[in-house]
């Protein structure tokens, strides 16, 4: 056995968790539904930083002193002809209060904290030494435009006061999927920052439904990830706008990894970089082969229905109660308990594309396991799909930064704010 319920995800509302969509160990590929993560309070504050006397010429602000209609993803910059650096930004409201923010890390503008507000008039004003010693300030008035009616919708696999595993990608998700000319301006406002502070790089899909983010290599264990989102008002080319920002805060826990060879059909599970159990399994028969590659959990069920009754071979149709199961595609092939194959794990593979474990082995690795736990397969008859499943690992580093719509120093980007 192997296939899988294709119940649908719930999508609750803001902040609540949404479970990925269920569907059979199948060979074909299922739509991800939306996960929603935590949306942000809207919060006012000034960069902090200590006013200059202004002397010279004033400067030149984006957004322009006088503009009308700006996205409220807008951020704030200043013309600095001949170089300069920018010491102070304050944003405020019509009736004075100041709306917190941070200026990006290579200068160029500064990125308010949350969404600005639809309709609403707000005051920037800039503070910058120049090269040649003198300060200049310059100060713009502006107006946000009204809530569009078309938008996209956006997703966050990643829930703030979660544990995860190291091979845990950022994924957002967004339907209908970003145009190649808009990705790299989308990604320009999809900030991730870890502590202790290590590298990255986005890739997106081909449809650009989605966009993974990660290191060159896994997560180091206690890893701090702090994400956002910002899409809310970003214009898109297609006449839409980002609908909302979403954040969240997770930690990176042990490094628990699973590596399963057809050759042998034993499982080798590591924690730590130690061996610390090897378990017989069956993976796919050769007519529904299980996918050979760098996979991860990302969902787990410790009781629920494989449903294929739909299925178009009469064959491949059945209703069956599983125990413990962890899916790794889209597909829909999960590990799971099948006491119906014990007698040949190790030995036959016999499944539709799952890898089957005896239930004593299907309940000890369940209490282990994390959302974003790595397991790797070896020497089956099919290669893993890019996107069918949370695919970012089955490339290599110099692949993966080649989805990248913006260059990506070599090892890595650092954070941007």
């Amino acid at each position: 056995m192997g296939r899988f319920a294709r119940a649908g995800a719930l999508l609750g509302a803001v902040g609540l968790v949404a479970s990925l969509a269920l569907s059979g160990c199948t060979a074909t590929s299922e739509v991800a539904q939306f996960v929603e993560g935590d949306q942000p309070e809207v919060t006012d504050s000034a960069t902090p930083g200590a006013p200059d006397t202004p002397s010279g010429p004033p400067l030149a602000l984006s957004p322009a002193d006088g503009a009308k209609n700006r996205p409220v993803s807008v951020e704030i910059a200043a013309k600095l002809p001949g170089g300069g650096k920018v010491s102070q930004v304050t944003l405020t409201t019509e009736d004075g209060k100041k709306v917190k923010g941070k200026l990006r890390t290579d200068g160029s503008s500064w990125v308010p904290s949350t969404p600005l507000k639809w309709s609403t008039r707000y005051t920037a004003t800039v503070t910058a030494s120049r090269p040649d010693g003198t300060v200049g300030e310059g100060t713009s008035t502006f107006t946000t435009m009204a809530k569009p009616g078309s938008m996209i919708t956006s997703g966050l696999y990643l829930f703030s006061d979660r544990t995860y595993g190291v091979a845990m990608p950022v994924v957002a998700e967004f339907h209908p999927g970003i145009p190649a000319k808009d990705r790299a301006a989308v990604q320009k406002r999809m900030f991730v920052q870890t502590d202790p502070p290590q590298p990255g790089a986005w890739h997106w899909v081909s449809n650009g439904t989605q966009a993974y983010y990660r290191a060159p290599e896994y997560w180091k264990p206690g890893t701090k990830l702090s994400v956002r989102i910002a899409l809310a008002g970003i214009p898109l080319s297609n006449g839409r706008y980002g609908n909302v920002d979403r954040t969240a805060t997770a930690k990176i826990g042990s490094a628990f990894e699973m590596k399963v060879t057809n050759s042998d059909k034993q499982m080798r599970v590591y924690e730590n970089g130690q061996l610390i159990r090897t378990l017989p399994v069956s993976l796919g028969k050769k007519t529904t082969p299980s996918s050979s590659g760098t996979l991860v959990v990302m969902e787990k069920k410790e009781s629920t229905v494989f449903d294929t009754m739909d299925d178009p071979d009469p064959a491949n149709r059945y209703v069956t109660d599983i125990d413990f199961a962890q899916r790794i595609t889209w597909g829909g092939e999960y590990i799971h308990a099948a006491p119906w194959s014990e007698h040949v794990q190790g030995r036959q593979n016999v499944s539709h594309g799952c890898v089957n474990v005896s239930m004593a082995n299907a309940r000890w690795l369940f209490q282990r396991t994390k959302i974003g736990d790595p397991i790797t397969i070896s020497g089956t008859e099919r290669k893993l799909a890019p996107g069918n499943g949370w695919t970012a690992w089955n490339l290599s580093w110099s692949e993966f930064v080649k989805g990248s719509a913006l260059p990506v120093p070599d090892g890595g980007a650092g954070p941007a704010l």
